[in-house]
């Protein structure tokens, strides 16, 4: 039967897809971003107070993943949220939040249970909702319209048990041992979520936290730093265009092109972000090594870049000093230029702008 973007698209193929996938450009672009993912693994795994800065760096994937679906809040508005900082913070921030405990589950299981699963994604999607036993769409009317127009662009394939064999012929897919390029299969992993659309809401930012979950498995990274949301913004149109060229046209080379560049050109941009921080905590410590060189340890130069908010807790917990030792070490930090503080409340917290900046650019 035809394909009718008005009906349910409960015939879309199975996959692989039979096309000619591996073809002369795909494969060209696929070393490129293989090489400049490589790179970042490598640069990746020097990132100083790993477990704290990952999630600095999952927050900003977070942000811009949901912003994807319309779901705004403010970097600023973020980090504090994330420091724990008082006041009442928004729906959209703390949507955001729960996309960033969702990624950082699936990147925690990953260590015990390096499987993708329908299991798996339902976990993720009901983090990001707040809901939890949140399954596997089993009504019908679910429709993908224009925003401006409400036109119809696209309905996806109805009926619980059509969704979970489409869904186990997608696992199959993932972990089959054949020889497809890794990131082609990524791309069509990633157009084979989004277009069964399991579930009611969440579908977007599920399939972009697959993706990294899916390099990880891969071993391709090895920290969740590689995040596609900026790119998918800067370049929104062609993504949208893209997978409906795929429904509609079987434009399989187009599809897997965008999705290689976009892999490349964020892995460059995530590795050079990296090396600007590597570079600005380097200067730190050679400013406090020279300006506060009583209070100066390795350690406490590193809290300072586990996120940009930083608090007189961070350094109890660190063991770097008890409070009012931590609060005159802060306050000396901020007098040589590092820190500047800010109260909200009865807390006072201080803000590493530089590192900010990097983060956020």
């Amino acid at each position: 039967m035809a394909y009718d973007k008005d009906q349910p698209y409960n015939d879309l193929p199975l996959v692989p897809p039979t096309y000619e996938l591996e073809t002369k450009a795909v494969l060209k672009k696929a070393i490129s971003a293989t090489a400049a993912l490589a790179e970042l693994r490598g640069i990746g795994n020097q990132i100083p107070n790993q477990s704290m800065l990952i999630r600095a760096f999952v927050l900003q994937e977070a942000r811009l993943s949901s912003e994807i679906e319309n779901v705004v809040t403010t970097n600023d508005e973020l980090y504090k949220a994330f420091a724990e900082v008082e006041g009442k913070f928004d729906s959209a921030t703390k949507e955001v939040l729960r996309y960033e405990n969702a990624l950082w589950h699936g990147y925690q299981g990953m260590k015990d249970r390096p499987l993708l699963t329908t299991n798996l994604f339902i976990e993720l999607v009901g983090i990001i909702n707040q809901l939890d036993g949140l399954g596997i769409r089993t009504g019908g009317g679910t429709k993908l319209a224009n925003p401006t127009t409400r036109e119809t662009i696209y309905t996806p394939p109805e009926g619980e048990k059509v969704i979970r064999d489409k869904l186990a012929n997608l696992e199959d897919f993932i972990h089959s041992p054949d020889d497809l390029d890794p990131l082609v299969r990524m791309a069509i992993m990633h157009y084979q979520f989004e277009a069964i659309h399991p579930f009611s809401d969440g579908n977007g930012r599920t399939g972009r936290i697959i993706n990294i979950l899916y390099l990880v498995m891969k071993g391709m990274i090895d920290i969740p730093v590689l995040y596609l949301s900026r790119y998918i913004i800067e370049h929104k149109a062609a993504y949208y265009q893209g997978l409906r060229d795929v429904t509609e046209k079987g434009a399989w080379e187009s599809w897997i092109l965008y999705m290689l560049d976009a892999v490349e050109q964020t892995a460059r941009a995530t590795s050079k972000k990296i090396l600007d921080i590597r570079a600005l905590l380097q200067e730190y410590v050679t400013v406090v090594q020279e300006k506060l060189p009583k209070i100066y340890t390795k350690d406490l130069v590193e809290v300072l870049f586990s996120q940009p908010y930083c608090r007189i807790r961070f350094l109890e917990q660190a063991n770097i000093a008890k409070r009012q030792a931590a609060s005159t070490y802060l306050q000396q930090l901020e007098g040589i230029g590092l820190l500047r503080s800010v109260k909200v409340g009865r807390e006072v917290y201080y803000v590493n702008d530089r590192l900010y900046s990097i983060l956020t650019q």
